[in-house]
């Protein structure tokens, strides 16, 4: 039996170090991607992966809607929970999430350029979370989200609602964002019909390169969490690695 421990222990604490390790050095293999591509003017795209910095500024007819605050925005991504009881014990239970996104431009003072969010690491803070309860309503526009999700936060009596909180993250016209992501071919505009060069591109997820990163913090910020994130993983993992085969022998 103690044979039989010590392997099981073993391949569950090296599973976990492997996988520690590998999200180490592809934390590594981006952070030096950010290092080595320079922050470009947006006048001066070239095809090919970028590394960009301005502000975002809507297409009028793509303008979303944030689900629970009813803010103007190219982006948001939500959460709904529901509190339950199981025995003694209470937990949240997530009951609904999704995302959505809008074509948008995003602005320097050398010109714009198309951005199609799809696929990327959105990388941003929340924004808003509200909760209901027992004589607690949901915002309004939150009221008619759920709605649209048949989703019931009302318990069964009046005035007794069900325990649930919501969060939302969404990208605001104005917002300042960093984007690294592969520069290619406007679909939306016909060849050589655009006045500007960049008028003629769009920066999306690559069909080769996949990296594709989107964040409200500057260069400095997300160098940091990306070097953090590269030596936590190495260490965290080299380190389970290490005392899974301490394990074994031990035994």
């Amino acid at each position: 039996m103690p044979d039989l421990i010590a392997i099981v222990l073993f391949i569950i604490i090296l599973i976990i170090g492997i996988f520690f390790l590998i999200f180490g050095l592809i934390s590594f293999k981006e952070k030096r991607l950010i290092e080595n591509i320079p922050t470009s003017n947006i006048r001066s795209i070239a095809m090919g992966l970028v590394e960009i910095f301005g502000r975002v500024v809507p297409i009028e007819y793509n303008i979303l809607k944030s689900p629970f605050s009813d803010k103007d925005c190219v982006y948001y991504k939500y959460r709904v929970e529901e509190l339950r009881s199981s025995g003694k014990n209470t937990h949240w239970v997530t009951v609904d999430k999704g995302e959505r996104h809008s074509l948008f431009n995003l602005e320097d003072e050398t010109g714009s350029v198309l951005i199609n969010p799809k696929g990327a690491k959105i990388d941003i803070p929340i924004d808003n979370k509200y909760n209901s309860s027992l004589g607690t309503d949901p915002p309004e526009a939150a009221k008619r989200f759920l709605a649209s999700r048949n989703i019931r936060w009302e318990g069964f009596i009046f005035g007794i609602n069900k325990t649930m909180r919501y969060s939302e993250y969404f990208i605001a016209p104005g917002d300042n964002l960093y984007i690294i992501g592969t520069a290619d071919d406007n679909p939306y505009v016909k060849e050589a019909s655009a006045e500007k060069g960049v008028e003629d591109i769009m920066i999306k997820k690559g069909k080769f390169e996949k990296f594709y990163y989107i964040s409200d913090k500057q260069e400095d910020a997300v160098l940091f969490k990306f070097t953090a994130k590269t030596y936590g993983g190495i260490i965290i993992g080299s380190f389970l690695i290490l005392l899974s085969l301490l394990v074994f022998n031990w035994f």
